[in-house]
C-alpha cells in the first residue's frame, strides 16, 4: 500500500498499524516455534510450546490472530500478541528475551506514526524512489522491523523513507589531519567548500544527533567544524541509513547508532576495513557475468581517526553509468511490499513476467558464487530489478559489499547455505508469493524450478531434491541475544522440490 486516507482517525491508523505489525511478528512465530495442526478449511490452527492452541487467517501476512480458552476462540490484539509471544518464548527458551517485547511495541508504534505521515506526504514522481520508500511492513519475517530504537517519533521521522523525507545532509569540515579515507571518495569534496586546512566530510542530521555528546571536544578544539548543510536534498532508501541524490547520481552510507532489525547500524570498522577487497571481488565476479547484470560498487569510505565508525561516510556507485537505456530500476522488497505504478501487480501476462524476473536475478548470483567463490547478499533489500517501458524484467543490480562473503572465509556449505537463504527465501519466495497473490491461478516455482535446473553447480541437484529450505531464525536470533551476524537457520518445506 503507498497511501492512506487523506484524514485518517487515530482509531482507523491504530487498526492498521496493529495488522501492519502483527504480520511479520506472526509470520515469525509460526515459522520458528509453532506446530501447525492438520485439519480442513482457514483459519489455519497451530500448537504452541505451551500447548496453547492459535488460529490466524493464512497468507503471506497472516492476519485476526486467536488464541483458544474456555472452550471458544478469543480475538489477539497487537498488546495481546506481543505478551503471548512473550509468554511462549520464555517458555520455549528459558531466557527473558531482554529487550525485544519492548521493540515490538516500538515497531507498530513507529507502524502508526509512518502512516500518520504518509497521509500528509507527497510521494515521490520516480518510480525507483517511490519503490525506496514503500516499505511499511518491511522484513515480512522479522519480529520488529519497524523499530527505531525507542526514541521519541521526533527524533527519526524526519529521515524516515516510509514517509517519503528528504533532506539536506550536514556539512561538517575534519581538520586534514584527522582525516581516515579508503578508496575512491571524490565525490565527497564535490559537495560544498571546506575551509583550508580541512577536508569535507557529509553527516547524517540523525547520527549526528545521536553521537553529538562524542563530539563536544573535537568542535571545541577544532578538529571539527559545522559547515552548514547541503544546497541540496537528498532521499533516504528503504536501508534508512543510505541516502540517494538523483542530481548527481549519488548514493552515501552512513553509520547510524540505532538497531534497525538484527543489528545496531553502524559501519563498524572492521567491515571498513576488508571494503575493497569485498567489494572489489563482487565487482569483479558479476562484470564477469557480463551485461546487463551490474554492480554497484563501494567505492570507498571517510571519517575521521577520532570517530573512525561514528562519523564514517561510504561512497556507492551511482545508477545511471549501470543502467541499460530506456530501464527503469526498481527495489525488489518494494515489488513484494507494493507501490503505485508497480509492474509486479500490472503484469499482463505474469509467467512471462516472472520468466523474465528469473532470468536477470537468478544466473549472476549463482555464476558469482560457483565462477568465483563471492556469495552476493541477494536478498529483497538489496537488489534492484530494472523495467522497460512495459514493465518487463530487463536488468538486475546488486548492492552493499558489507554483506558479502567471500569463499574460503567462509566454508562452500555455509556460503551456499546463505546463498540459498538470501536469493531462494528471502527473495524469490516473497516475490513470488506476491505475484501470485496479485495473479490468482499462477503457480510461480515449476518457473523457478526450471530456472535453477540450467546451472550446472553441484549443489542444484541437492536443493531441487530437498524437502527443505533454509530459514533464518530472526525471532529466536533476537530473543537469545545472538550477534546480528550470526545467522541460525531452520528446516522450511521447499516449493522447489517434487517438481
Amino acid at each position: 500500500m503507498d497511501r492512506v486516507d487523506a484524514s485518517p482517525s487515530a482509531e482507523a491508523v491504530g487498526r492498521r498499524a496493529d495488522a501492519y505489525a502483527a504480520a511479520p511478528l506472526l509470520n515469525c512465530l509460526l515459522r520458528e516455534v509453532a506446530e501447525p495442526l492438520a485439519g480442513p478449511g482457514d483459519p489455519r490452527v497451530h500448537r504452541l510450546p505451551s500447548g496453547r492452541l492459535l488460529r490466524v487467517r493464512p497468507g503471506r501476512r497472516p492476519a485476526d490472530p486467536e488464541l483458544h480458552a474456555a472452550g471458544a476462540w478469543h480475538r489477539v490484539g497487537h498488546t495481546e500478541l506481543v505478551k503471548l509471544v512473550a509468554e511462549e518464548l520464555r517458555r520455549h527458551t528459558g531466557l527473558p528475551g531482554g529487550d525485544l517485547p519492548a521493540e515490538m511495541v516500538d515497531s507498530r508504534d513507529a507502524v502508526a506514526a509512518l502512516l500518520t505521515a504518509r497521509a500528509r506526504a507527497t510521494p515521490p514522481a520516480d518510480p525507483y524512489l517511490r519503490s525506496e520508500q514503500s516499505l511499511i511492513t518491511g522484513h515480512p519475517h522479522h519480529p520488529a522491523p519497524k523499530a527505531r530504537g525507542g526514541g521519541p517519533v521526533a527524533s527519526w521521522l524526519p529521515y524516515a523513507p516510509e514517509a517519503h523525507a528528504r533532506f539536506p545532509l550536514v556539512l561538517l569540515g575534519v581538520r586534514e589531519d584527522q582525516v581516515a579515507e579508503e578508496g575512491d571518495t571524490g565525490a565527497l569534496d564535490a559537495l560544498g567548500t571546506a575551509p583550508p586546512g580541512y577536508r569535507l566530510l557529509p553527516a547524517h542530521p540523525w547520527q549526528l544527533d545521536l553521537v553529538a555528546g562524542e563530539l563536544a571536544e573535537a568542535f571545541a578544539d577544532g578538529r571539527l567544524l559545522r559547515l552548514g548543510t547541503t544546497a541540496f536534498d537528498t532521499w533516504p532508501t528503504a536501508a534508512i541509513r543510505t541516502v540517494y541524490e538523483p542530481g548527481r547520481d549519488l548514493f552515501l552510507k552512513f553509520s547510524l547508532d540505532v538497531r534497525i532489525t538484527n543489528d545496531v547500524r553502524r559501519l563498524w570498522r572492521h567491515d571498513l576495513r576488508r571494503l575493497r577487497r569485498t567489494d572489489t571481488a563482487a565487482l569483479h565476479a558479476v562484470e564477469a557475468v557480463g551485461r546487463p547484470a551490474a554492480w554497484l560498487g563501494d567505492r570507498g569510505y571517510r571519517t575521521a581517526v577520532f570517530a573512525f565508525e561514528e562519523l564514517a561516510v561510504l561512497v556507492r556507485d551511482g545508477l545511471r553509468g549501470h543502467l541499460l537505456p530506456g530501464a527503469t530500476p526498481l527495489l525488489a522488497a518494494g515489488l513484494a511490499e507494493g507501490f503505485d505504478g508497480s509492474p509486479l501487480a500490472a503484469a499482463a501476462d505474469p509467467a512471462v513476467w516472472w520468466e523474465a524476473y528469473l532470468r536477470q536475478v537468478v544466473p549472476p548470483a549463482l555464476r558469482a558464487f560457483g565462477d568465483h567463490g563471492v556469495v552476493v547478499e541477494a536478498h529483497l533489500q538489496n537488489t534492484l530489478v530494472a523495467v522497460d517501458a512495459a514493465g518487463l524484467p530487463v536488468q538486475v543490480l546488486f548492492r552493499d559489499a558489507e554483506g558479502v562473503k567471500l569463499l574460503p572465509d567462509v566454508t562452500r556449505a555455509a556460503g551456499w547455505e546463505r546463498l540459498v537463504y538470501c536469493l531462494v527465501v528471502n527473495h524469490l519466495a516473497e516475490i513470488a508469493a506476491a505475484l501470485a497473490e496479485h495473479h490468482p491461478g499462477l503457480d510461480p516455482w515449476p518457473a523457478a524450478r526450471a530456472e535453477l535446473a540450467r546451472h550446472d553447480l553441484p549443489e542444484i541437484p541437492a536443493l531441487l531434491a530437498s524437502p527443505t529450505l533454509p530459514g533464518k531464525t530472526n525471532l529466536l536470533l533476537r530473543w537469545t541475544g545472538a550477534d546480528g551476524a550470526d545467522a541460525r537457520y531452520l528446516p522450511l518445506p521447499n516449493p522447489l522440490a517434487g517438481g
